[in-house]
Formats: C-alpha cells, sequence, structure tokens
C-alpha cells in the first residue's frame, strides 16, 4: 500500500479503502456499463470532517478525487477515465463516494425543511419526509439507489418537474468540502437570504467539478390529495400535448405529465410481465397523474371521450400504470444483453414543446435509417420537453450514433442533456447547447475554485 493509501487508512478506517478490483468494480463501472475507469481506491467516508481531511491528503499528494453517489447517472459523470497512454506519469485518481454520509434531521415543521446527508437515497427521504407529514418535490424511478448529493450534484429533474420543478428549486442551503479541503456550511435554509452569491445554486449542477457535497437543506412540500392515474392511447406528440391542456380540470394539480412509444411499452411489458393495458395499438401511450382526491373526478370526460383510456384510482392499479412507464430503461438494457452489442446508448435530452413531435419523428426517421440500429426508442417527460432516447445495436463505443442524435437536438434549439448532466460523455457536445462566452465563465470559476483541476477532471469540460 503506497503512502497515500496509508493516509487516506488512517481518516476513514482500513474497511472503508477498498483496493481489490472485484470490490471496486461496481463503483468504477457507470450505470449504463458504457464507461470503466481506473482507479487508486475507492475511499468512503463517513463524516464531512472525514471528507475535508480525504480531499487535503489527495490535494497534498497531487491525486484527482472523482466523486460519486448512488452511480445512478448515464453520462460517466461519476465514473473515472480510463487510464490511457497519453496520461503517463499522471496518477490514478482516488474515487470518493459518498454513501455513508447519511445523515437524516429532524423535519423542521415549521419551515417545511428538513437538512440530509449527501448519501441519504431518494427512496429514504421520502420515507423520512412522508413520517413527519410532508413529502419531497423530486422523484425518479432510480429512487432506491440515487443518492441526494448526486440529485443535487446533477440538478436532476425526474416525473414531477411539472408540478415542483427541478432539484434547484428544492435547495435552500448547502453543506460542501472546497478543493483545498475547506468546508463551508450554509444550511439556515432561509427563503429570503442575499447576502452575496448563491453558492448553493452554483454547486447544483457542477457534478463534483466544484467540490464535495456533503449535506443538503432541502424544501418540502405538503402531501397532496389522493392522486388518480390515466394511461391514455395517442397517435402523436401533438395529440398528447392537447390532452395534457384539455382533459385535466383547471382546479386539478397535474402531478405528472410521461410519454412512451410502443417499442418501449413491449419491451416493459416483456420484462415486467404485463399485459398491453390498452383495448387498441397505438404509436404512444400518455400518462397523467392528478390529484383529484383519488375519484378519477379530475379528467373531462369529454375531452376524453374518443380516447383508449384506462383510469386507476386504487394504489395497486396505479402502481400497475406505472410500471410500464417506470421500467422503461431497464426493459431496454435488458433488451440489449439479450441482443448484438450488449450495452443500450441512453441519450438524455431536452426540446422545445413546440419542436417535441417534429424532433421525435426525425430522431425516429434517422434511427431507421442508421446501419447499427437495432432497436429505437423514446420515453420521457412531456410535461418539460425531457426525451430519453434508448438505442440498441451499436457498440459501446460508436459515438457516432449518439453524435447522430445529438446533432437533431441542436437543430431543434434543444439540450443535449436535461437532467443527467454532461459528464464525460457530452464535453465534445457542450458547445452546442452553450456559448462559447457562457463556456469561457464556466471555465473561469472552475479555474478559480479547483485551480489544480483535482475535482472530477475531464467532466463538464474537456
Amino acid at each position: 500500500m503506497n503512502h497515500l493509501l496509508v493516509e487516506l487508512t488512517k481518516i476513514v478506517g482500513a474497511q472503508h479503502v477498498l483496493t481489490d478490483p472485484e470490490l471496486m468494480a461496481p463503483y468504477v463501472t457507470d450505470w449504463t456499463r458504457r464507461w470503466r475507469g481506473d482507479a487508486q481506491a475507492v475511499i468512503r467516508p463517513g463524516n464531512t470532517a472525514e471528507v475535508s481531511a480525504v480531499v487535503r491528503t489527495c490535494r497534498d499528494a497531487g491525486v484527482s478525487i472523482t466523486v460519486q453517489g448512488g452511480n445512478t447517472g448515464l453520462v460517466g459523470g461519476s465514473v473515472p477515465a480510463t487510464h490511457s497512454d497519453d496520461v503517463a506519469g499522471v496518477p490514478l485518481p482516488v474515487l470518493v463516494s459518498t454513501r455513508r454520509l447519511t445523515r437524516l434531521d429532524e423535519v423542521d415543521q415549521l419551515a417545511g425543511q428538513v437538512t440530509v446527508g449527501a448519501g441519504v437515497t431518494l427512496g429514504d427521504l421520502h420515507k423520512h419526509a412522508g413520517a413527519a407529514g410532508w413529502e419531497y418535490g423530486v422523484d425518479l424511478a432510480a429512487r432506491d439507489s440515487a443518492t441526494v448529493g448526486g440529485t443535487v450534484s446533477t440538478n436532476a429533474g425526474g416525473i414531477r418537474v411539472i408540478a415542483y420543478g427541478m432539484t434547484r428549486a428544492q435547495v435552500r442551503g448547502i453543506e460542501a468540502v472546497l478543493p483545498d479541503g475547506e468546508v463551508i456550511e450554509h444550511l439556515g435554509g432561509l427563503v429570503k437570504d442575499n447576502t452575496g452569491y448563491d453558492l448553493a445554486g452554483l454547486f447544483t449542477g457542477s457534478e463534483g467539478t466544484l467540490g464535495i457535497i456533503t449535506a443538503v437543506r432541502l424544501s418540502l412540500v405538503r402531501p397532496t390529495a389522493a392522486t388518480s392515474v390515466a394511461l391514455i392511447g395517442v397517435s402523436s406528440f401533438g395529440q398528447a400535448l392537447h390532452l395534457l391542456h384539455t382533459a385535466i380540470e383547471s382546479e386539478v394539480s397535474v402531478l405528472a405529465a410521461e410519454i412512451t412509444d410502443r417499442t418501449g411499452m413491449r419491451l416493459a411489458m416483456e420484462v415486467a410481465t404485463l399485459a398491453w393495458p390498452l383495448t387498441g395499438d397505438h404509436q404512444f401511450v400518455l400518462l397523467l397523474e392528478v390529484a383529484d382526491g383519488g375519484t378519477g373526478g379530475g379528467f373531462i370526460a369529454d375531452a376524453l371521450a374518443d380516447c383508449d383510456v384506462v383510469i386507476g384510482i386504487d394504489a395497486l392499479t396505479k402502481k400497475r400504470l406505472w410500471e410500464y412507464r417506470e421500467r422503461q430503461s431497464e426493459a431496454f438494457s435488458v433488451h440489449a444483453a439479450k441482443t448484438a452489442g450488449g450495452i443500450a446508448h441512453k441519450l438524455d435530452i431536452s426540446i422545445p414543446l413546440q419542436h417535441l413531435g417534429e424532433c421525435a419523428d426525425e430522431l425516429r426517421d434517422r434511427m431507421s435509417r442508421y446501419p447499427q440500429v437495432d432497436t429505437f426508442g423514446v420515453f420521457g417527460h412531456l410535461g418539460d420537453g425531457n426525451l430519453h432516447v434508448e438505442i440498441t445495436g451499436p457498440d459501446a463505443d460508436d459515438e457516432s450514433v449518439d453524435f447522430e442524435v445529438l446533432s437533431v437536438v441542436a437543430k431543434y434549439q434543444g439540450s443535449v442533456s436535461a437532467e443527467h448532466g454532461i459528464g464525460r460523455a457530452k464535453t465534445k457536445w457542450l458547445d452546442t447547447s452553450r456559448s462559447t462566452s457562457e463556456i469561457l465563465a464556466m471555465r473561469a470559476i472552475k479555474q478559480a475554485w479547483d485551480q489544480n483541476n483535482l475535482m472530477n477532471p475531464g467532466v463538464i469540460f474537456t
């Protein structure tokens, strides 16, 4: 064991310094299995003081740090780069996992806020808030693996954005360790606090490039009324958007508006052993969830009169209807594993609503003519224009098919990343969504805070 690892062992304990390749494998391979890197060790600090000491020790040794939460991202942002010949002589990074930072403070009933550690999963946060009579507004399918720190670091969206906004809208304060090991802590939770720069806002979406988030102060919401869920067969994005705006009573809150295409529906049915939920076959299936007291009365009967629709009001039926949507990413991964290539290309994009259908149609046309593509599908968050593109067939390292998709996104003035960040996978395409001036400004912030480029080097910027 080298000197650096000896010092890190003194800080976190031998059981939290992983060097065995088999134990490290789940940490250095991303969730999609498209990206895998090399690290000296995986370090698992248990509190903020240990994180600070780890960062100082790595800084003094000139060793870079890869920061990781639940490792559920799609862009390789939480795994180290492969150590190739062009960086010979540069020491391997240390991967710092925040999963042991599981602080869960008592819910502040007056403020409707809670302070939690970066390693708390969304699922555990939901349970904790629920037990105190509150809800957390961010939710996504990977809730039992994704961590709060990771979702703040990528400004995650999920299925409730249409109701509560992105993660940034929930953040009221932050504790983080800077690249020099110093700790900043601003967890008071004041709604009005204009005392200089919004450091919590700056850290949100920074993807570990400015430091390590250790704890966050979050806003909570009161539970909504009981809900109803509708699955509706539609022929186009245009029809789906029309129903979103015409088929729901005006006084009823919309909690989710999701869309899935026929390909994804069929694959989810296979992986989850589900039956086709509607009477007829449809190009797309729209899912709407509304807070209407769980009666189904939040939907306007006349607007749905000519539609193929099923409505769930009891918990079991609603859970089953949601499965068609929440099993999408898993279904494409399972399908890819059974076919050529073995790994699905998963692209997270955002398109202006007025161009959503046109963009999806062009993507489908291009993918139908792309020689290596075996299966292509889209699903995602209709209400905010965030689509997830799934492609099977091309090799995992075939970036040309990614470029084909992202070039269409640029054509329609969309974003190459809606909710998963830039990571390592999309650094080449950052300039399609950000101007030169914006990128220079972001680089200046990175340089000012992390002069030696030790925090997640290669993430966001090439």
